[in-house]
């Protein structure tokens, strides 16, 4: 029997005789060949359907003209058809169109421009700004005398202030001897002190028990939630 010393003196196998290996559970020899299939693929009715290839369909032209049937020629349309085959009335309150060039009345030719009218189709001035090299020629606006009426007239007018209007007061006024000798009652005293802040819980005590809650009697609704359930409870 070899002894460890003997056995660990035996060089190691060389596993890389076959290159070729497609698996790390074979490492001494070559996988036995298969020459059958290991799964065979049986296809439905529906898929053997699926897989043959699509008709190709020739293209046939009909014509458009075709015969009408006796049955159809000697048809008598009903009334309601009658009904369904004529126009649609328009609405009530329909009009036509307008013509896009509305024909001009008498008086609008005959009109006469007003001065004012004269006054705002002139072209306005256009300032050049300072500096431009250009410098074109104003074009004179021309002020035809007009009589303005009474309601323009009122309209220019600028508004009077009322009776009782007063001005604005001064930022500076005297106070009164009242104002000065008046003594601040504690009420606001203690208003007009600032506020005092406290941190959390500070002179809290937890354990003290209100006066109110002391004196206080409980409800039949309360002494009934705080009694045990009838389940729970062991009948002895």
């Amino acid at each position: 029997m070899a002894t460890r010393i003997q056995q660990l003196s035996q060089p190691k196998p060389n596993h890389l005789r076959y290159p070729d290996r497609r698996s790390v559970y074979w490492l001494d020899k070559l996988p036995p060949t298969r020459s059958g299939s290991t799964t065979t693929v049986e296809l439905t009715p529906r898929w053997l359907d699926l897989s043959r290839s699509k008709k190709i369909y020739a293209q046939v032209t009909v014509s458009p003209i075709w015969e009408v049937s006796q049955w159809a020629l000697q048809a008598i349309p009903s009334r309601r058809l009658c009904s369904l085959a004529q126009p649609r009335v328009p609405a009530a309150g329909w009009q036509p169109d307008r013509p896009l060039l509305a024909p001009l009345s008498r008086g609008t030719q005959t009109a006469v421009a007003t001065s004012r009218i004269c006054q705002l189709a002139q072209p306005k001035q256009r300032q050049l700004p300072k500096g431009s090299s250009h410098k074109s020629r104003p074009l004179p606006l021309t002020h035809f005398p007009s009589k303005a009426s009474a309601h323009i007239e009122l309209l220019a007018t600028p508004k009077h202030d009322h009776p009782s209007f007063k001005e604005g007061r001064s930022a500076c006024w005297p106070v009164s001897s009242a104002a000065r000798n008046y003594a601040a009652s504690q009420r606001l005293l203690d208003l007009s002190s600032p506020k005092e802040r406290k941190a959390l819980f500070e002179g809290y005590n937890p354990y003290v028990v209100s006066r109110a809650a002391r004196s206080a009697s409980p409800s039949p609704r309360i002494q009934q939630l705080s009694l045990p359930l009838p389940r729970k409870c062991s009948s002895k």
